[in-house]
């Protein structure tokens, strides 16, 4: 049975990975375990964790720390990937509203933790775990024990992760309960908040808006589409022409003439509609699917976008239109219907809307690609161009006038803002970002497992001592404050002031918090995807805001 023992000797790696595996399987199933339809999901891997290091299966420290840090690149960098195509989108019209009431949560929970903190004397990094728990944030928990372990040369304050550990469960259910106790405030019928959306009639100001239109301002009589679109400053693509004289339909180019009388279908947004329709004429009733039996030889198809010389490549520079005789419509990122317009650039994985013969769409389809199974092979060059970038940025010191000392973004930081700036603009220096979502969801779930189990594993020995004999009933008080307070104080002023649908006012909770049970919740409890809107309108800037406010509370009060 020497094997055995062999294997439990804590120095060495088999050991090592059997605790791991044991602590991430055994949590992950657990975390399955629904109590009143709740779960509290991966998050039961780092209690797993803190009750094998409690039996005394604990891993040295130096290999603890190292997976724990990647663990947590991987977990922070997939999540910047996800998120980052839609970051600067959230800030649109429709989202600048949304975005600045969760904003408002994650200040007002930053001014709850240090107004604890100086009535209580908590140490400010028990107080960032207490709060990272309070909203079920891991990142920022992850951000304050990268900042507090750099600040102080290497060294680790468990008390952060115990904090954490207190105060998440009823973070979990404190935000459920503000989203329950906001509906009896406001006595919220669901019925009525249905019919309050069908007739608000929210549409996304920067949505793809398709109409027919009969020409009728003389000022177009003989113009070519270049020239008219030209003339007016807005969204504006003509993707085909009835032409009065002769019957007959064309797929419009920029060299397309319309006459009076013909009828064109447009493609613009919402917000453009109404001058496009004083513009061209008049309003008439013919779908797009009338538009395509007009002419049997028309057809409609979508593309994928998949050969990587095509990334970053502008419509006006691929010249389809022209060179094919064939209209984009629309292009679908990221399940977001986006206007076909010249200034547009492709990118790997874009669906693209193409209005065609049979001939000349299989032609775009042997330039854009079209091959699923080429989405399905991993990118895995920017993943470690964005790691290594990431790391560096996060170790770069930052010295401000205001400060005590020079400011690191961290391995939290670092990785995060690389992510979202790599996954924008990555196209336009030829990098191919592009993941599919069970690509991303497998790199975050594993580094998010690494860290938790390492975590749960280095704050084990204080846990139960800290809840029986220490101050752990009170700090799951105070994580209670912090989660419920700035909830009900935003979610009143959102109904009350700013007028905002329940089902947003769900969406925008879940989302403030980046809490997944609060978002499977409402959804449950709506039976729409209404909340989702709005939690993935502010969720970007909530994640970012969580993890940099995080590193600042450590960085101003240690």
């Amino acid at each position: 049975m020497n094997w055995i023992n062999n294997l439990l000797s804590s120095g060495n790696i088999p050991y090592t990975i059997l605790v791991l595996a044991f602590v991430i399987a055994v949590g992950i199933i657990l975390g399955k375990v629904k109590i009143a339809g709740v779960s509290l999901g991966i998050t039961l891997v780092l209690f797993v964790g803190i009750a094998v290091s409690h039996f005394g299966f604990t891993i040295d420290h130096k290999i603890l720390s190292f997976v724990k840090d990647f663990g947590l690149i991987l977990f922070i960098y997939a999540v910047g990937l996800q998120v980052g195509p839609g970051f600067f989108a959230s800030f649109k019209k429709g989202g600048i509203k949304l975005n600045l009431l969760a904003s408002g949560i994650v200040l007002l929970g930053i001014i709850t933790t240090i107004i604890i903190h100086y009535i209580t004397n908590i140490p400010m990094p028990t107080m960032v775990g207490i709060m990272s728990g309070a909203v079920t944030n891991t990142p920022g928990l992850g951000a304050a024990q990268e900042t507090f372990s750099s600040i102080n040369h290497g060294a680790n304050n468990s008390s952060i992760a115990l904090g954490y550990a207190i105060a998440y469960p009823l973070g979990v259910l404190g935000i459920i309960f503000s989203i329950i106790i906001l509906r009896r405030i406001f006595k919220v019928d669901f019925d009525k908040e249905n019919e309050d959306l069908i007739k608000q009639d929210e549409d996304n100001l920067d949505s793809v808006y398709t109409l027919s239109l009969e020409v009728k301002n003389p000022s177009l009589f003989g113009k070519s589409i270049k020239t008219i679109s030209e003339l007016i400053d807005k969204k504006l693509i003509i993707s085909r022409i009835l032409h009065s004289n002769t019957g007959r339909i064309e797929i419009a180019s920029s060299k397309s003439v319309l006459g009076e009388n013909d009828k064109v279908f447009v493609i613009t947004s919402p917000r453009d509609k109404d001058s496009i329709i004083s513009f061209i004429g008049n309003v008439i009733d013919i779908t797009r699917e009338q538009w395509t039996k007009l002419d049997s030889e028309l057809i409609s198809r979508r593309i994928l976008v998949t050969k990587s010389e095509i990334n970053g490549k502008t419509l006006a520079q691929l010249n389809l239109r022209n060179k094919l005789g064939i209209t984009i419509t629309r292009v679908n990122r990221s399940g977001i219907d986006l206007i076909a317009l010249p200034s547009l650039a492709l990118q790997i994985g874009d669906r693209v809307n193409i209005l065609g013969s049979n001939e000349s769409i299989s032609t775009a389809e042997k330039i854009l690609g079209n091959q699923l199974k080429r989405l399905n092979e991993p990118n895995i060059i920017p993943i470690f161009i964005g790691i290594f970038l990431g790391v560096l940025l996060g170790s770069m010191p930052f010295a401000f006038p205001f400060m005590p000392q020079p400011v690191k973004l961290g391995l939290a930081g670092g990785p995060l803002i690389v992510a979202i700036l790599i996954s924008i603009f990555g196209a336009k220096f030829k990098l191919v970002t592009y993941t599919t979502m069970s690509a991303n969801l497998m790199l975050r779930e594993i580094g998010i497992c690494l860290f938790l189990a390492c975590i749960g594993l280095g704050a084990g020995e204080g846990f139960v001592e800290t809840i029986i004999n220490g101050e752990g009933l009170k700090w799951m008080g105070l994580g209670v404050i912090i989660t419920v307070l700035p909830l009900i104080i935003i979610g009143i002023i959102g109904r009350k002031v700013f007028k905002i649908n329940y089902f947003s006012l769900m969406g925008l909770i879940a989302g403030s918090t980046t809490d997944s049970p609060a978002l499977s919740y409402s959804i449950n409890a709506t039976g729409n995807d209404m909340p989702t809107i709005s939690y993935a309108s502010v969720y970007p800037l909530a994640m970012f805001l969580r993890v940099i406010s995080a590193q600042a509370l450590i960085i101003f009060f240690l």
